[in-house]
C-alpha cells in the first residue's frame, strides 16, 4: 500500500469529508486532492499534522505502511513491569520520574553532593608560577641610536618639508609649518 493510499485510509477512518478533513489538519484542501490521486507525495510537515491530530495512528504504518494503523490494534498485554507495579485494588502504580522524586523530598541529592565535594574538590590547586626578573645583560637596546639621522635618503636631500599635517580620528586636525 503505497502512502497516499495510507492517506485516503486516514480520511476514511477520520468519518470526514477530504475538504473537512484538510481543516481539521490545517492543510490547502487542494493538497489533499493532489495527495490522494497520486499527483505529489506528501511532505513530512504534512505527515505530522496528521500525527499530531490523530495521536492514535502508529508512525510506522503511516510513514512505511509495517504493522497495524492503530495504536489499540496492537497486542495489549500487561508487561512483567507493570504486573509488580500494581495496589492492592489492582490499579498499576505509576513509576515516579525525577520531578516527582524531587518535589517529594527537599533534600533529594544534598547528601550525594555534600558527599562528593568532601571526598575530592572540582578544581586543584595550582599555585601560580614564579616570576623572576631577568637581568640580560647582551642584549643590545631597542629603540633609535642617537647618531640616527631621520632624512638619510639621497634622494630628499634636496627637498625641503613646507608643511606637517596630523590627522585625528575625531576628525580633527593639526597643521605645523617649519
Amino acid at each position: 500500500m503505497s502512502l497516499n493510499e495510507r492517506i485516503s485510509k486516514v480520511i476514511e477512518y477520520s468519518n470526514l469529508s477530504p475538504s473537512e478533513f484538510a481543516d481539521e489538519i490545517d492543510v490547502q484542501r487542494s493538497s489533499i486532492s493532489h495527495i490522494t490521486s497520486g499527483r505529489n507525495k506528501p511532505s513530512l510537515e504534512f505527515i505530522i499534522k496528521i500525527k499530531s491530530r490523530f495521536p492514535e495512528i502508529l508512525w510506522d504504518w503511516l510513514v512505511t505502511g509495517e504493522g497495524e494503523m492503530l495504536k489499540s490494534e496492537q497486542p495489549a498485554g500487561p508487561s512483567a513491569i507493570e504486573e509488580k507495579e500494581q495496589d492492592e485494588k489492582g490499579k498499576p502504580i505509576p513509576l515516579p520520574d525525577l520531578f516527582t522524586m524531587m518535589k517529594d523530598d527537599e533534600d533529594f541529592g544534598a547528601e550525594e553532593e555534600m558527599d562528593s565535594l568532601k571526598e575530592s574538590p572540582r578544581e586543584s590547586f595550582i599555585p601560580p608560577p614564579y616570576k623572576s626578573k631577568e637581568n640580560l645583560s647582551d642584549s643590545q637596546r631597542l629603540g633609535n641610536p642617537k647618531d640616527y639621522v631621520i632624512n638619510q635618503s639621497t634622494d630628499n636631500q634636496g627637498n625641503k618639508i613646507k608643511r606637517i599635517v596630523l590627522f585625528y580620528e575625531n576628525g580633527k586636525f593639526e597643521s605645523f609649518e617649519p
